[in-house]
């Protein structure tokens, strides 16, 4: 498949054209900028031939217009799609969107959020419709990514009048976020489910990402593209007090006060230059507003690297993507300076010495350091032409049923943990097999404490395990006062520690998990509906009109297992699920498959 990629801006335009088959590459590269009346400058790049210029077109629409002659002019014919990237897709676009006449109407109403950017956006969207009316159009959002954000990490504290208007956190450079961290499990060799990755995008704008096990959790990016970092022209973090200060002491108005802070703060508004290469030279002359901003720059970053540890509970790898990313040695070394207690040392030399070429991701940490250090080039547009791809794929409901069962809270036990609650020597008894062969509950219940509250007569399933597992709700870990992570299970490292308490004794223990939702099944049904063992689902569950459509469920393939979906209580009631129900899944496999393939 043959799929254009358009990323516009205010003032630049970058072209993509990729060929998406069993590899995704890249068949044609230019860029558009320096826009004046009598034209713009150039660089374009196929077959490893690099060209720069000067062309007569005056503006982004002119290019645009062009672009089919352009390309036709390096034999780039039989387009088949055009991916466009959208920075902003609000609360109702968590996925990438076809566009059809509604759906750009939806988007351009969320200019009020993305003021600078939805609008050049969709002046290509528009341009391209009339150039080529007769190709799929699909939007893929900056956005989506941070749509697995949870509550706590996207809701202002502020009344609810505004919180219902549309003010919360949504984050952006979720795109690039997204690549590096799959970029960087590759170069681990670790499925990303299993990492905890920070994804730091530096550039003129900039971000960092928590990526917990292969979705984003958090980002420094909030309602718009200024909260957070220090960037080139914006302010990043700042106190929301200061409109009120302004308006006061210097009679400034809203709309002043906040262009300001998206064009005239950050290293502009710290040095008068937004070019962070311009920002280090001066500093190396004894500039000292230059030597400020460095320190603040790198300070900022710092300080969410360790709050992002901290959210996740634990760091695999730090990856630095974006202009300044790649290409800043000492920025890279003043940020990870002072993260030693975290395990994080970087090889100097290495650090020094990065190459990029060919989608390279160098790990740059000191040997024998716990966390590793990345760097990779950002590939925005080659994920935009992964996600235009997917979303075209043919996507089916299979009609064979999955029978969905409800797992309320429960508990696998230890040898030792069994001891502990109920006595040396003592076995717990079968009451009841389950639908998975082997497994069992057993007649003994347990309570379970925590420091708000307890539950009591909780179910424990055998056999026993080589490590003591307990699964309970959202609504439970509230019951008990304590954060339970999502997890898999087995994944235990890192959960928190709840207290066990039985007839014999009582035991406190880490394992304490809301387990992931997945779908046990074996390798003869597995084939049969092309699955996979480690591969993510959608499940439909209900009707059309009111069912629930649950997402990245894990599928796991055991030799015996009988197929069954198991979800917990706070999703079945979700559901309105009581004790056993019926789903279908929702095949989207070419789109698991590219995401995973280059």
């Amino acid at each position: 498949m043959k799929i254009l990629v358009l990323n516009c801006g205010s003032s630049s335009l970058k072209v993509g054209v990729f060929e998406i088959a069993e590899k995704a590459t890249e068949i044609f590269k230019a860029s558009y900028e320096q826009f004046e009346a009598e034209g713009c400058t150039y660089k374009i790049t196929k077959d490893g031939k690099t060209e720069t210029g000067e062309a007569p077109l005056g503006d982004i629409a002119a290019v645009l217009v062009s672009l089919p002659h352009i390309l036709a002019g390096y034999r780039i014919t039989q387009l088949e799609a055009v991916g466009h990237r959208i920075v902003h897709g609000g609360e109702n676009f968590r996925t990438t969107a076809v566009l059809d006449d509604p759906t750009i109407v939806a988007i351009e109403a969320l200019t009020p959020l993305a003021p600078l950017h939805n609008p050049a956006n969709l002046l290509a969207v528009r341009i391209a419709k009339q150039v080529w009316p007769n190709l799929p159009q699909v939007a893929v959002f900056d956005t989506a990514f941070h749509s697995t954000n949870p509550p706590r990490a996207t809701t202002y504290a502020v009344p609810k009048a505004w919180r219902d208007a549309g003010l919360r956190r949504f984050g952006f450079h979720g795109t690039s976020h997204k690549y590096v961290a799959i970029r960087a499990a590759e170069e681990i060799g670790e499925p990303l489910r299993d990492l905890q990755i920070v994804s730091v995008h530096l550039g003129n704008g900039a971000s960092v990402c928590a990526v917990n096990r292969g979705e984003s959790i958090d980002t420094s990016m909030g309602m718009t593209p200024l909260e957070g970092l220090v960037m080139g022209t914006r302010s990043g973090d700042v106190d929301p007090g200061l409109f009120g200060f302004l308006s006061r002491q210097l009679g400034l108005s809203v709309d002043k006060v906040e262009a300001a802070l998206y064009s005239e703060s950050g290293l502009k508004g710290l040095t008068g230059s937004s070019d962070m290469r311009d920002v280090e030279d001066r500093a190396s002359r004894g500039d000292a507003n230059a030597q400020l901003a460095i320190e603040m720059f790198a300070y900022r970053v710092r300080k969410y690297i360790g709050a992002y540890a901290a959210a996740m509970g634990g760091l695999d790898a730090v990856v630095f993507t974006g202009g300044i990313g790649e290409n800043s040695p000492s920025m890279r070394r003043r940020i990870c300076d002072g993260l030693e207690f975290m395990g994080l040392r970087l090889d100097h030399d290495r650090n020094q010495c990065v190459e990029l070429a060919n989608h390279a991701a160098p790990q740059i940490q000191a040997y024998g350091a716990r966390v590793r250090v990345i760097v990779t080039e950002t590939a925005e547009q080659l994920m935009i032409a992964r996600e235009t791809a997917a979303a075209l794929a043919p996507k089916a409901t299979v009609p064979e049923p999955i029978p969905v069962a409800v797992s309320a809270r429960h508990v696998h036990l230890s040898r030792p943990a069994v001891e502990a609650l109920f006595g040396a020597g003592y076995h717990l008894t079968p009451a009841a097999p389950l639908r998975q062969p082997g497994q069992w509950a057993a007649s003994e219940r347990i309570t379970l404490e925590g420091p708000k509250g307890r539950l009591e007569r909780v179910a424990i399933l055998g056999p026993e395990r080589p490590r003591t597992q307990i699964e309970i709700s959202r609504t439970d870990g509230f019951a008990l006062g304590i954060d339970a992570p999502v997890r898999d299970s087995g994944k235990l490292d890192g959960t928190p520690t709840v207290r066990l308490i039985g007839p014999f004794g009582s035991l406190n223990t880490d394992g304490l998990i809301v387990a992931a939702r997945h779908i046990h099944t074996n390798s003869d049904d597995a084939g049969r509906l092309g699955l996979a063992d480690g591969m993510l689902v959608d499940v439909h569950i209900g009707d059309e009109e009111r069912g629930l459509v649950f997402g990245k469920t894990l599928i796991r393939v055991g030799a015996n297992a009988v197929t069954e979906m198991h979800i917990d209580t706070d999703e079945a009631n979700a559901a309105d699920i009581r004790v056993t129900g019926e789903g279908s899944l929702v095949a989207d496999l070419r789109a698991v498959a590219v995401a995973n393939r280059d």
